[in-house]
């Protein structure tokens, strides 16, 4: 029996149960009557924002959701590990390692931990600043302009740590694997997965080169954010749990159990996620993890990381008014400079103030963000974008929603080079 026929059945079973008539969800759902019906008889499929609103106010654990959801296949979660082959963002692996890096293992050295000598090699200080600035960049600066910049700057540190004297071999490694790591980031909000995971196990051998084991596993995490954005939500539950073991830094694992509470918020399992995101908030709050090495691992400009995340489950858990409480005030201690963020986090939060019916709000917050996007084009922040258009699209004959659609529809056009 195809999806559709199951949902409808399931979803007027378990709404006869909670003693509620087809009006009261409705106004409940902040969803037309009439598709209602229609879904509950089978002549509509139901959207996975409504399978996941149905699912919260009904209680059922998700299993309204899976109705909907394309199940994971192992070739599907398998993308995620690493691509195959040699590919165009390798950054020269025999040279780095004919560094003899079997040796920096015993240095012990950590970027930030030990301060790179301007005798020793005069330019690691001013790739550091760089790296820095380019990251400053990346929040106001289309991907596709700073990728070529970034992917020679990696490769060009990693050459200059084949020819550095013992004392700056690693710490150059190190920065490198930082570059790459940014770079992987780029790559995907630019749309290009397989380069954006291409450079992240590339970041995870230049670390591990340079003797930090640990950037590896903060690897695993962004593959996590991959297969997220994919809709995969056991590969990303899976991949955030490998990176959370006890030996690594509690920063990581923060990051990994926030990534493992947003693949669990997908498929609506609500105590896993909220149980996940506890362990991410009492970690990232440790002074380990506050006040670890330079440059900071993973968002560098939201402030309470754990919160913000709580903030982005729970409109996936069908709860969006709580979503939106959460959203609207981490969001306000968000740096200005920050757009990119700020655009990322600003649709979250519209797209919870529209599925609370909340609909002018939601396309004042938009309206407002719609117009720093081509500076900060995001294949990321499209996604909610399409998201927050089709929630939009049920709320056709609202005078704010007619304004907002032409400048939705340019932000999601396709770019043509």
């Amino acid at each position: 029996m195809s999806t559709t026929l199951r949902f409808g059945p399931e979803l007027r079973r378990l709404r006869v149960e909670a003693g509620l008539t087809l009006t009261e969800f409705s106004i409940a759902l902040n969803y037309d009557k009439g598709h209602l019906s229609k879904v509950e008889r089978g002549e509509r499929s139901a959207s996975p924002e409504l399978a996941r609103r149905c699912d919260a106010f009904l209680g059922a654990d998700g299993e309204l959701q899976r109705l909907v959801t394309r199940p994971v296949t192992d070739s599907d979660s398998g993308t995620a590990e690493s691509p195959a082959g040699p590919s165009r963002w390798l950054v020269g692996r025999r040279v780095v390692l004919s560094a003899g890096t079997g040796a920096l293992i015993d240095l012990g050295l950590k970027l930030g931990g030990q301060a790179v000598s301007s005798t020793d090699d005069p330019l690691l200080p001013s790739f550091r600043m760089q790296f820095d600035q380019l990251r400053k960049l990346g929040q106001s600066t289309a991907p596709k302009v700073l990728l070529p910049l970034l992917e020679t700057q990696t490769r060009m540190i990693a050459g200059l740590a084949a020819d550095a004297r013992s004392a700056s071999r690693a710490p150059a490694l190190l920065l490198a694997s930082r570059f790459a790591e940014f770079t992987g980031w780029m790559a995907q909000e630019a749309g290009d997965s397989d380069a954006a995971l291409g450079w992240t196990g590339e970041a995870a051998e230049l670390a591990r080169a340079g003797g930090d084991p640990y950037l590896g596993s903060y690897a695993l995490v962004r593959r996590a954010l991959v297969t997220m954005y994919g809709g995969d939500a056991a590969g990303t539950v899976a991949l955030a749990r490998r990176a959370q073991s006890s030996e690594l830094p509690p920063r990581i694992r923060g990051l990994a159990a926030q990534r493992e509470a947003q693949g669990h918020a997908l498929v609506g399992n609500e105590v896993d996620c909220l149980r996940s995101l506890d362990r991410a908030r009492e970690l990232l709050a440790s002074d380990d993890a506050r006040n670890g090495a330079e440059p900071v691992i993973g968002t560098s400009h939201v402030s309470d990381p754990a919160a913000m995340s709580t903030g982005w489950c729970l409109h996936d858990l069908g709860r969006p008014k709580a979503a939106a409480e959460v959203l609207d005030r981490e969001y306000l201690r968000l740096p200005p400079h920050a757009l990119r963020t700020r655009a990322r986090y600003g649709f979250r939060r519209s797209l919870a103030h529209a599925a609370s019916g909340e609909v002018e709000h939601a396309c004042a917050i938009a309206g407002d963000l719609l117009g720093v996007m081509p500076a900060v084009p995001s294949s990321t922040v499209n996604s909610d974008v399409r998201r927050l258009a089709r929630e939009l699209s049920r709320f056709r004959s609202s005078r704010p929603v007619r304004d907002l659609q032409p400048a939705l529809a340019r932000v999601l056009a396709p770019a043509h080079d």
